[in-house]
């Protein structure tokens, strides 16, 4: 199994648009082979100093069974349609792809 940390920075007056186009694919993509997780999250107000808050930041918390499955998700022609749909909100992103140690 692997985790996957997409962080994505969106134009701050369209993050709920974003968001809302974002969880119109979820079903999608929670349908694919080898996903067990795939949900969208911001930063909560934890009042807890260290954390580095940003408000233009969506981080997507993906679980997957194999690396080839995460691989093929990024190929599926859904993702290809949500990219289409958001490219002029997402300013950035990056991807941690995590295994357990």
């Amino acid at each position: 199994m692997i985790a996957v940390l997409a962080s994505i920075t969106v134009k701050l007056d369209e993050k709920a648009k974003f968001i809302e186009i974002f969880n119109e694919n979820v079903p999608n993509v929670l349908a694919e082979k080898g996903c067990i997780e795939y949900a969208p999250m911001v930063d909560a107000h934890s009042g807890i100093l260290v954390q580095e808050k940003d408000d233009a930041m969506v981080t997507v918390v993906e679980r997957w069974e194999s690396i080839e499955d995460l691989k093929a998700h990024l190929k599926a022609p859904h993702m290809d349609a949500y990219r289409e749909k958001v490219a002029d909100i997402v300013q950035h992103v990056t991807l941690k792809v995590l295994e357990k140690v």
